[in-house]
């Protein structure tokens, strides 16, 4: 190990020789070393926090074309190849060596057939190309929320984007030196084409060793797979996280506004495309974060912190009505880097903008015309579904002052939503933590959308909307949640919401703006100020209530039909749901804890004996007011 500074004396400059024995952690110096020895750069290049060499990361991602400017200065665009534009689950696999054993649900290869396969596509792969080392840090900075990470990757894309979605670390693994206990990530984009776009997408391969805390990528662009702090490092930091006694989550955090300037956080649980940072980011709120969460039990209370500093988020459908905040940034001089959208005349279009688009310019096929068909004969779309912009946090207006509280804040409740035409109300509120937990969070339900490579609207459990990620047994992870509970003074409190719900016709109960109020009920009911109905599934709001605040909040009529219309329960499809549920946990949950066949068993009655009563539509002022 003493050796691996020393042989990097003899492979890279002064400089940055210098940079990384400033650092005094062997392990980290094997970890360059070897990817070193692996990948074969022709160069390396060490990042520091210094403002130079975060702007050095930008330049050179435009310099050798991995981004182009746009006419908005600050404003970048850069093209993911045709075949790489999600997350992919099929070569997305855990390195499980024969020893252990993760869920069936989890996608896997032995450890030591992944390690020489991996290997064997990054050995070479970085020839007459530059190595970026990436010094980063989940959570703020000098806290107990802290997480040291490096990545070295050959794309300057990556690393531009590393400097708007997370903190920089460099002074931090000096601070900590041998106590850094860090995640690491080799990322190469392997062969690429004349776009600087990766050529090679049937080699892709991103495997997870949880043995080293190393995540290895090769063969792709897209920053879902390549960023190794986004989704990747969240698999590693829930191991981290389940022997240490906290969570990570992968939940949104914002600050809600109530009445008397009282500010109230809350943490939200959404599959992809689901509405989870149009939430996040509702007018008049504050945003901490729209990904990835970390929770910890203080004194008795529940502190959250973003794990990350910035948004990697879906551009689709982004307009100016909709989405004033992000609409401005988006539109205004100012950092953004683009992805996957058309270009034309230096200007971006995107799916769902709201504004004519031209009928031809350049995307992520190369030139685009209306009308462009792929090798397969399907017509090429202007703009990708999955669409992304990426920006910093701290460029919007509605940033919390609290992103990078070391103390993180104190969360009062978690919301769980997901895609369901046929049985959740728009919004509720559980029973309990526990109820919450199994009832919302373990029966999380969706469709598959766009956002991850596959066939979409194939209905699908999504366990507390980490099930892709989750990197220990699944009855471990529910059992973790609920003993969280424990640890606290006053749990957060827990609600679902859906804004998916049709009606009979297909069309949907919900407007898109409708969401602002249930988040506003939710703060009302947290601080005990609105009453509830007591349905089988939850609370739901009272009438009057949701009258005065679409008043208040939209500036809208909300009429008794309304109210009927999208909080009559359905208890034929809930129990439908009931049943999915229980398929996919007797399939894929075989260590659950008794609590969740408990919980469930308590709803199915409870919607039972609701059917006997009410019959298979129950209007919702037949339950009781509590």
């Amino acid at each position: 190990m003493a050796d691996a500074l020393n042989s990097l004396r003899e492979q890279i400059s002064f400089r940055s020789y210098q940079l990384l024995a400033a650092i005094e952690n062997q392990k980290l110096h094997s970890f360059i070393a070897e990817a070193i020895k692996l990948c074969e750069p022709e160069n390396i290049w060490v990042s520091t926090d210094s403002p130079e060499d975060i702007e050095y990361s930008r330049q050179q991602a435009i310099s050798l074309g991995e981004e182009i400017p746009l006419a908005i200065p600050g404003h970048t665009v850069h093209f993911d190849g045709i075949q790489d534009q999600g997350r992919d689950r099929e070569v997305t696999k855990y390195l499980v060596p024969e020893s252990d054993k993760l869920s069936p649900a989890l996608n896997q290869i032995e450890r030591e057939t992944g390690l020489a396969e991996i290997r064997n596509l990054l050995r070479g792969s970085m020839k007459g190309r530059t190595m970026i080392v990436r010094f980063l840090t989940l959570g703020p900075a000098n806290s107990v929320f802290s997480i040291p990470c490096v990545e070295c990757t050959d794309s300057y894309y990556v690393s531009h984007s590393l400097n708007l979605l997370y903190r920089p670390g460099y002074e931090e693994f000096k601070r900590l030196g041998q106590k850094a206990d860090f995640l690491a990530t080799l990322h190469s984009a392997g062969k690429l084409n004349k776009r600087m776009t990766s050529a090679e997408p049937e080699k892709k391969r991103i495997y997870i060793d949880y043995l080293t805390n190393t995540v290895y990528s090769v063969n792709t662009q897209y920053a879902g797979n390549t960023v190794g702090l986004k989704k990747l490092a969240l698999r590693l930091t829930i191991r981290k996280a389940d022997k240490e006694g906290w969570l990570a989550e992968h939940m949104f955090l914002m600050g809600v506004k109530g009445p008397h300037q009282r500010k109230t956080y809350l943490a939200g649980a959404f599959p992809s495309a689901c509405g989870k940072t149009s939430t996040a980011m509702l007018p008049g709120e504050t945003i901490l974060g729209d990904d990835i969460a970390y929770f910890r039990a203080i004194d008795g209370q529940c502190r959250a912190v973003n794990a990350e500093s910035g948004i990697f988020g879906i551009i689709q459908n982004v307009n100016a009505k909709d989405d004033p905040i992000i609409w401005k940034i988006l539109t205004s001089p100012g950092e953004v880097i683009f992805s996957n959208v058309l270009i034309k005349d230096g200007r971006p279009y995107w799916l769902g903008m709201g504004i004519p688009v031209p009928d031809s310019g350049y995307n992520f096929s190369g030139e685009w015309f209306s009308g462009k068909k792929d090798d397969q004969g399907n017509e090429i779309p202007f703009a990708h579904k999955n669409a992304r912009y990426t920006v910093a946090l701290k460029n919007l207006e509605n940033c919390d002052e609290n992103l990078n509280n070391p103390e993180g804040v104190e969360l009062s409740g978690i919301i769980y939503g997901g895609r369901d035409a046929s049985a959740w109300f728009p919004c509720q509120q559980s029973f309990n933590w526990q109820h919450g937990i199994v009832a919302y969070g373990a029966c999380l339900e969706t469709e598959t959308t766009y956002a991850i490579i596959g066939q979409e609207g194939i209905q699908e459990i999504n366990l507390m909307s980490i099930q892709d990620f989750v990197s220990i047994p699944l009855g471990k992870y529910i059992q973790n949640n609920l003993v969280f509970g424990n640890k606290l003074k006053k749990p957060p409190f827990i609600f679902a919401v859906n804004y998916f719900l049709r009606d009979e016709k297909g069309n949907f109960v919900n407007e898109v703006k409708d969401k602002h109020v249930w988040i506003k009920w939710m703060e009302l009911r947290i601080h005990g100020e609105v009453k509830a109905r007591r349905a089988p599934t939850g609370y739901i709001p009272c009438f009057e209530d949701l009258r005065a605040l679409f008043h208040q909040v939209l500036n809208k009529e909300y009429r008794q039909q309304d109210y009927v219309k999208q909080f009559t329960l359905r208890v034929p499809e809930n129990l439908e749901k009931l049943a999915r549920v229980e398929k996919f946990h007797q399939k894929n949950v075989a260590d659950a804890p008794e609590e969740v066949s408990e919980i469930l068993a308590q709803q199915r009655k409870r919607l039972q004996e609701a059917e006997q009563k009410f019959g298979p539509r129950a209007h919702p002022e037949c339950f009781p007011v509590e």
